[in-house]
């Protein structure tokens, strides 16, 4: 088991994962910055602070699970998982070269330590329930977590899901929304407005806790409340910055999709200093 941080190293090592996904997507040259940047507090957080799991026994059967849902933000969860002592540090770089370990989407076949491969969007919710309820059935009391980008929920099977669980009561279940209002190269509200998002949720039977997603000490109160709520699943509507931490990436459609050049590394890693 990690042992857990206090909030300032917490902080110190989001800013360390940041440095990474800089690092990472400027040298592949591809990827997506600006969501991997956005969930950075959250999945530190969540492994760092929230999650049982033990990195020296990666398929311990209690461990709770996590599922990235938004495959295209993989950059911070490598940073995450090799900072937890998951996979190596020094190979982070090799993000989507032919053979890494690090592929442009989450592949089991490559990292092993991945609870599911991700990136078609809108089926982890799908997947997170289905190893919920396996938790349920073999009488065990671990809990799955599943990350879902805001673009991603307009996905219909999404709904589905939604429902599924509330009627099921899938309740050892938290979906989070990383809801920074950006997807493909412009803002969701344009492309296909999400509001009124939490009476979404609401209407489909979840517990709905809505909070500034960069805010450690808010996520931990919000998952500790999940733990607390019985007969329904919990959803987090997290508000985040798509491009958080680098000036000129922050709120700027540009970066969904396209990653810094070397210039803009060499600056933004100024900025991350």
């Amino acid at each position: 088991m990690l042992q857990k941080r206090s909030l300032e190293e917490l902080q110190a090592l989001c800013k360390r994962v940041r440095r990474h996904i800089i690092e990472m997507t400027g040298a592949a040259g591809s990827g997506h910055p600006g969501g991997s940047l956005s969930a950075v507090e959250i999945l530190v957080t969540l492994y760092f602070d929230v999650m049982r799991h033990d990195p020296s026994n990666p398929s311990w059967p209690d461990r709770d699970r996590f599922i990235l849902s938004k495959g295209h933000g993989c950059p911070a969860l490598y940073a995450v998982l090799a900072e937890a002592g998951y996979c190596p540090v020094d190979q982070l770089k090799t993000l989507r070269k032919l053979g890494s370990i690090y592929q442009g989407h989450p592949d089991r076949r490559f990292l092993p330590v991945l609870e599911a491969s991700t990136g078609s969007l809108g089926q982890g919710l799908s997947i997170g329930i289905g190893m919920a309820l396996a938790a349920r059935l073999d009488g065990r009391d671990y809990r799955t977590y599943v990350l879902l980008g805001d673009g991603e929920i307009q996905e219909g099977q999404i709904w589905e899901a939604a429902m599924f669980a509330a009627f099921h009561k899938v309740d050892n279940l938290v979906a989070i929304v990383d809801y920074n209002k950006l997807q493909l190269d412009g803002f969701v509200k344009d492309i296909m407005d999400l509001e009124p998002l939490v009476d979404k949720w609401r209407g489909f039977g979840w517990h709905v806790i809505e909070l500034d997603g960069h805010d450690i000490p808010a996520l931990q109160r919000a998952f500790a409340e999940a733990k607390t709520i019985k007969g329904k699943p919990t959803v987090l509507i997290a508000h985040t910055i798509k491009g958080k931490g680098v000036s000129f990436m922050e709120n700027n459609p540009k970066f969904h999709g396209i990653a810094p050049t070397p210039e803009e590394v060499e600056i933004a890693l100024k900025e991350l200093a």
